[in-house]
């Protein structure tokens, strides 16, 4: 007889074994014609252009990695949701000190600006004749400079 582990194995090599048996039959089983444009490193009717080490802008990484944290954070929100009833006060007020350290979480990336898309140009204050000072908006040639 077949301890629980022993099952977990058997089952995990049942699954290997469709696996590789599915893509030993679709090997044998595929045409094989090759030619130049199968080697291409893009296979979608363009012709590469330029090299692909292209700098992007960081707000795509950090709006995606906020997008990441938050819907990490709210799928926490079904299991708690499902078993809501059974566990009372303590785990109601338990979400809800969760949810206010999320809200909390964006309430500073949205006041740092990190949701927006578009970010201003900077305002640099200008001292004229040292009676005050004048904001300008600089255009983004300006401030590289």
């Amino acid at each position: 007889m077949l301890t629980e582990f022993g099952r977990v194995f058997l089952f995990l090599l049942v699954g290997v074994f469709f696996v590789a048996m599915g893509l030993l039959v679709a090997w044998l089983l595929r045409p094989n014609r090759p030619y130049p444009s199968k080697l291409a490193t893009y296979e979608c009717g363009e012709v590469p252009i330029g090299d692909t080490r292209v700098r992007l802008n960081i707000r795509f990484y950090v709006v995606a990695l906020i997008f990441l944290i938050f819907d990490v954070e709210v799928v926490f929100l079904f299991p708690w949701a499902t078993v809501y009833k059974n566990l009372g006060w303590f785990a109601f007020v338990e979400m809800l000190v969760f949810l206010v350290i999320l809200l909390v979480g964006y309430a500073y990336v949205w006041r740092k600006g990190d949701l927006d898309w578009d970010k201003p140009a900077p305002r640099i204050p200008l001292y004229e004749r040292g009676i005050g000072v004048r904001e300008e908006h600089l255009t983004e040639d300006e401030v590289a400079v």
